[in-house]
């Protein structure tokens, strides 16, 4: 048998990383220096060795005595011991006496939607008890059956006695359903409703269509052209309003967003909302989420989805000072199933348990798999479903992961890994986090306008789907990414235009090797898309069928145009190119 190695001691050349990682090495860090643990600034730091960190840390610049005795605390760290775990909240069932034996059963006053379209929402509305604590002490869920046989959908508290029941049918017919709770006056509340056809533009959620690719549920085809604006729900009406007048003129079709704050460079204003009664000073009830905060998040998600953009909810994050990222296991289940059941009726929707998962230290797989398993319980149509990474990649062919949300782990070879990581995982690949075009200090957020492009195409014709952001600075702090707003930079006119092209494709694009120089894809026989990226060829030879005759397109992806060469093309041949970077080529056959 293979002996594992003991993890070392904590030396002052371990990264800081490292240290924060093991909780009784934060626990130290954190009782000395709680301002640099709860700083904005602390993930920059994360590479560096401790004790290089410790001696730059102002508070500490004119106290070695105090910098040698952190890391003499660190250094005695048992890292050969399993660290102890503080005591959770424990776990109590909801009681079947919640309320009195005297109560009637199924009397609560109910509401419904009688009718309502293919991929539209039924809600199911109960006016019931509001004693005691309802997030914690009803369970509601009902059994609904339709013409695809019957699904268990649950149910949520949204104060003031009120409980709500959602689901998102996908096919015409008569429903019927019937709910089931410890509450007596929720229990036995029955009813039918009919679905009609869908809204004209409505195509219900999309999910993974060709192995590598995705579809909507009627079979139209979606293309995920996507960007990041972590907490752009978090800043208010104006500038929320503003956001969504952006992406209303913008080329994309799909949002990363977060469900809590974020506490990061340039995240460090206090959001007027938060998913838990309470604030800041008093502290947050983690028993009790807010409603208010709720609806406001679902008119976005649902704003969005009337701009045809797809919400990819991220459900947990490290970047965190209102301690939502440290929520013990019972905490946590209770609100991943609290979310799934208010926002799994929105066809919209897209599941990512967390952004970087690594940098949670307090979860481990078994939590992340944990989490997988609530969501897919308590979300009946069964919406995308993924993790995304920082430093080490989640493994990615877990049965309940859907596609790869990838964040590149090179600073250079990012969209170039695509068909690797195809080939790797059998499932469509995402890479949500290419790095973002911008200024900043960080270099994920300042690569050019014209490097952010070139890997969307780099990206495309490997068969996967690159993800924007952006990061200028700003006086105001207002940056796409974290906060929305308007964008400045230069890429997203060119992304629109990929979105063009490929639109003006093939249902799909497939990597179709060729020489080890350039990427291309396209269907054998019939349509060729080559990208000569960075490079500026004058000409390029081709050698194709010679039974098959082509037009010969040249693009140039930067100045957005579209050049046809005159006559057709077949077996050897040659054409001239404008020796400039960022070109493209596409071969269509002449029917």
């Amino acid at each position: 048998m293979p002996t594992l190695t003991q993890p070392t001691a904590f030396t002052p050349e371990t990264p800081l990383f490292e240290v924060l990682r093991d909780p009784r090495g934060r626990d130290i860090v954190s009782r000395h220096l709680p301002d640099l643990v709860h700083s904005s600034t602390l993930h920059t730091l994360h590479s560096y060795p401790v004790g290089l960190v410790l001696e730059t840390e102002a508070g500490l610049l004119d106290d070695p005595d105090a910098q040698r005795g952190i890391l003499a605390e660190l250094a005695g760290i048992d890292r050969s011991a399993p660290a102890p775990r503080r005591q959770p909240e424990p776990f109590v069932a909801p009681s079947g006496n919640y309320e009195a034996a005297d109560t009637a059963v199924g009397s609560a006053p109910a509401s419904w939607t009688e009718s309502v379209p293919a991929y539209g929402r039924f809600e199911l509305r109960l006016a019931g008890p509001s004693h005691g604590n309802p997030f914690l002490d009803v369970e509601l869920s009902a059994r609904l059956e339709g013409p695809s046989g019957a699904v268990s959908v649950p149910g949520f508290y949204d104060g003031d006695g009120s409980f709500l029941l959602r689901f998102l049918p996908e096919r015409a017919g008569s429903y019927s359903f019937r709910t089931s709770s410890n509450a007596r006056s929720l229990d036995g509340v029955a009813g039918s409703f009919d679905v009609t056809g869908p809204a004209p533009g409505s195509h219900g959620p999309v999910r993974v269509a060709d192995t590598f690719h995705f579809a909507h549920a009627d079979g139209t085809r979606h293309r995920p052209i996507g960007t990041t604006s972590y907490v752009w729900t978090h800043q208010g009406d104006e500038l929320e309003e503003r956001t969504l007048q952006t992406l209303a003129a913008g080329p994309f079709t799909k949002m990363r967003m977060c469900v809590f704050p974020k506490s990061y460079l340039f995240n460090e204003n206090e959001p007027e909302l938060y998913p838990f009664e309470g604030s800041p000073a008093e502290g947050f009830d983690l028993q009790r989420p807010s409603p208010r905060y709720w609806a406001h998040l679902e008119r976005r998600i649902e704003q969005l989805g009337e701009l045809g953009i797809e919400a990819d909810l991220i459900l947990f994050h490290a970047y965190d000072r209102w301690g939502f990222s440290t929520m013990d296991p019972v905490a946590d289940d209770r609100y991943v199933k609290y979310a799934v059941a208010r926002l799994a009726s929105f066809a919209n929707v897209w599941w990512s348990l967390a952004n970087e998962y690594d940098l949670l230290f307090e979860k481990d797989v078994e939590d992340w798999e944990r989490f997988a398993r609530i969501v897919q319980e308590n979300d009946p149509v069964g919406h995308l479903l993924s993790i995304h990474n920082c430093r080490d990649f989640y493994d990615h062919s877990r049965p309940w992961v859907t596609h790869a949300s990838i964040q590149r782990r090179d600073i250079y070879k990012t969209s170039e890994m695509t068909t690797e990581w195809r080939e790797q995982w059998g499932k469509p690949v995402v890479v949500d986090e290419c790095a973002y075009e911008g200024d900043i200090d960080q270099g994920w957020g300042n690569i050019t306008g014209e490097e952010m492009t070139r890997r969307f195409w780099e990206g495309a014709v490997r068969g996967g789907y690159v993800g924007h952001g952006e990061t200028y600075v700003h006086p105001d702090d207002v940056l796409w990414w974290a906060k929305g707003g308007e964008l400045r930079g230069s890429s997203p006119e060119r992304i629109g235009f990929l979105h063009e092209v490929l639109r003006d494709g093939p249902d799909v694009l497939e990597p179709a090797p060729l020489d080890w120089d350039i990427p291309r894809a396209g269907v054998e026989g019939e349509y060729y898309l080559y990208y000569f990226g960075f490079n500026q060829p004058t000409y390029r030879r081709f050698l194709l069928d010679p039974a098959v005759s082509y037009t010969a397109d040249v693009i140039d992806t930067w100045d957005m145009t579209v050049t046809r060469l005159e006559g057709t093309y077949s077996g050897r041949f040659l054409l001239p190119l404008p020796g400039k970077q960022f070109i493209a080529v596409r071969l269509r056959a002449v029917s």
